[in-house]
């Protein structure tokens, strides 16, 4: 039979046991270095919000399939400085994973403002390799399900938090005349290489 005296030893010897480490919980952001030949982006993804988004930028990302790639796009809208870049597999079959579901808004509570990461798609839906970064506010680029059509705007998710005035430095470059559709006239003339995307250090 255990003595009250022994009992007293084991919950002393108990309580100064280290206690359990808890399990390491997935990070809200995750920080991405954009190297390009213009000079580096440092992004911080939204992984808490817009957990899909984020997580098919970052298999691209870590397996490698945005560098050598470029920023091809640059779309300005309004008064200068105003508008966006576009850069990623532009269609590159070998480059390309599936396309993931879209993320809207509305659901992640994100918006298009300065400095903004989001996807490039056609359809909801369709979103690969393709991805913009925003110069200065585009509220029309997010989602409003009021208006009639395609609705669902771009999938917002995640922020430039250096190297803003190397997107500012792209967006000013010459675009050239080619391009269909939405992209007519928005071309950059000489593309802007990507040389690595990975997981900032």
């Amino acid at each position: 039979m255990i003595g009250r005296s022994s009992i007293a030893m084991l919950l002393a010897m108990l309580l100064a046991l280290p206690a359990a480490a808890p399990a390491a919980a997935a990070p809200d952001a995750v920080r991405v270095k954009i190297v390009t030949s213009e000079g580096a982006i440092i992004v911080e993804l939204d992984a808490k919000d817009a957990p899909v988004t984020t997580a098919n930028f970052l298999r691209y990302a870590d397996q490698h399939r945005f560098d050598g790639t470029s920023f091809y796009r640059a779309s300005k809208v309004g008064p200068p400085g105003l508008g966006l870049i576009q850069g990623g597999v532009h269609g590159d079959t070998k480059r390309q994973l599936a396309p993931v579901a879209h993320e809207p808004t509305t659901k992640t509570g994100l918006a298009h403002i300065d400095g903004t990461i989001s996807m490039a798609r056609t359809t909801p839906g369709s979103a690969r390799g393709d991805f913009f970064i925003t110069t200065g506010a585009l509220p029309s680029l997010d989602a409003h399900p009021q208006d009639v059509g395609d609705n669902a705007g771009f999938a917002a998710f995640g922020q430039v938090v250096e190297g803003i005035d190397v997107v500012h430095r792209i967006l000013d470059l010459p675009v050239g005349a080619g391009g269909d559709g939405a992209m007519r006239g928005q071309l950059l003339a000489k593309p802007v290489k990507i040389v690595s995307v990975g997981r900032a250090r």
